[in-house]
């Protein structure tokens, strides 16, 4: 237990009805959020383990980064509600709130910003590695694999008991992430890799890599950047869930710090966590026009159906997702600069949106858009590719992993990650020589 944590006056007791024996098993507090039951001594002392597939009713880690209330659709980084670091921050005021615990102040972000811009540019041998992919790979494939080669190429941020090794292997690997995606995007095209530029801010330095070519000067649309930046802070930490668990699990072992974010990479990887807003896109070129619509609608209602509507509804937010608000007026604004609002995909999606928000089914249940809805169609917008739509969501969330995988060094009551199992398997078998085998 640390310090920020305290045990309440209170315990549980289980009952073992089998023995008629009673334990009692301390009630401990965090600051905000329901109390959690300490079992850490249950095996010890009864004999038994928990089941808990998914681990959706165990606390894995003691954390002060990300706080979610999905019953009330409350987002937090370290206390601060993510409408407004969306709304009135940058992604480099974010990233320096999830790593260091506070805001900074001017003196404190010039440095910050000038330090991880000086990080930008990749080993110009890590820029052979892209040749090695097949044209047609898919580009988390190739994130997955660069990320996990960096650890070849900078052995001096390797110590992860030094607090400066970590710090710099931190901001390189936020600097280094969108140069690593957007070089992989130029590979699939068989365009010039096109180099970071210090001046630039760090959205407006991922656009410029990604859509830039030597043949003309690209001209950076503020508002796509500033669209750009909020779906980084949106997406930038969630709290414990599949890849931020994998980045901690593998850290556990002492594994180093780009071979945990690959990990991440690998389990963001699965349509279930990271490849939402990709089957918000591929929905809607099945439902494929607006009169399609109710149709659809009446699928999604049919609990016989095995259609979904993807983008609607969340695992942890049951009211409206807190995201979702910001990227919907996001999502406007980036149509209405780029004069898309009659681009039929989207005028489809802009009106299930309506029906979603409206239709009394959908209400009650408060299956409301959610972040991939919206951000699904601005990635199709801007004209970035569905293959490219998770590798986004990476460089938004490598910040976030980077200090859950901190946090995780650092606390003393960390273990390595060792979950039990229920096994239903053979029981012991006398071996069979293979002459004898039926």
């Amino acid at each position: 237990m640390n310090d920020r944590s305290k045990k309440t006056n209170q315990t549980v007791t289980l009952t073992d009805n089998a023995s008629g024996k009673t334990y009692d098993f301390p009630v401990m507090s965090g600051s905000v959020g329901p109390d959690v039951i300490d079992i850490r001594t249950l095996y010890a002392d009864t004999g038994y383990f928990t089941y808990d597939p998914g681990f959706t009713s165990t606390a894995s880690c003691e954390s002060t980064i990300t706080y979610i209330d999905g019953d009330e659709g409350i987002l937090l980084y370290r206390g601060y509600a993510i409408e407004d670091l969306a709304m009135h921050s940058d992604y480099m005021d974010v990233c320096y709130l999830l790593l260091f615990g506070e805001l900074p102040n001017k003196e404190q972000k010039a440095k910050f910003e000038h330090d991880v811009t000086y990080h930008t540019m990749l080993h110009e041998q890590v820029n052979q590695f892209y040749r090695g992919f097949r044209r047609d790979s898919h580009p988390m494939a190739v994130m997955c694999g660069v990320v996990g080669a960096l650890s070849a190429f900078y052995h001096d941020s390797l110590d992860i008991n030094d607090p400066w090794h970590r710090t710099v292997a931190s901001y390189r690997m936020i600097a280094k992430i969108p140069t690593i995606a957007a070089q992989a995007y130029k590979y699939a095209l068989g365009q010039p890799f096109i180099y970071p530029r210090n001046e630039l801010g760090y959205s407006e330095n991922f656009l410029h890599m990604l859509f830039a070519t030597p043949a003309e000067e690209y001209k950076i649309s503020p508002t796509l950047a500033k669209a750009m930046d909020r779906i980084l802070i949106l997406h930038a930490d969630h709290e414990q869930n599949a890849s931020t668990s994998t980045v901690r699990l593998s850290g556990s072992s002492g594994a180093n710090p780009f071979a945990c974010i690959a990990a991440g990479i690998a389990s963001l990887w699965g349509p279930a966590h990271g490849g939402a807003n990709e089957a918000v896109l591929n929905m809607l070129d099945q439902i494929g026009d607006k009169k399609n619509i109710p149709e659809f609608v009446k699928k999604a209602k049919d609990k016989d159906d095995p259609f979904r509507l993807m983008g609607f509804g969340h695992r942890v937010y049951k009211n409206f997702d807190p995201r979702a608000r910001v990227m919907q007026q996001t999502c406007h604004e980036v149509l209405d600069e780029l004069g898309m609002t009659d681009d039929p995909l989207l005028e489809l999606a802009m009106e299930l949106e309506k029906i979603a928000l409206e239709d009394e089914y959908f209400v009650e249940r408060k299956l409301y858009p959610n972040v991939d809805f919206y951000s699904g169609i601005i990635f199709k917008a801007m004209g970035i590719p569905t293959s490219m739509f998770t590798v986004l969501f990476a460089v938004a969330r490598t910040v976030g992993w980077i200090a859950q995988w901190n946090e995780m060094v650092e606390d003393p009551s960390q273990k390595i990650g060792r979950p039990r199992q229920l096994f239903t398997g053979a029981t012991r078998r006398d071996y069979v020589a293979l002459g004898k085998r039926k």
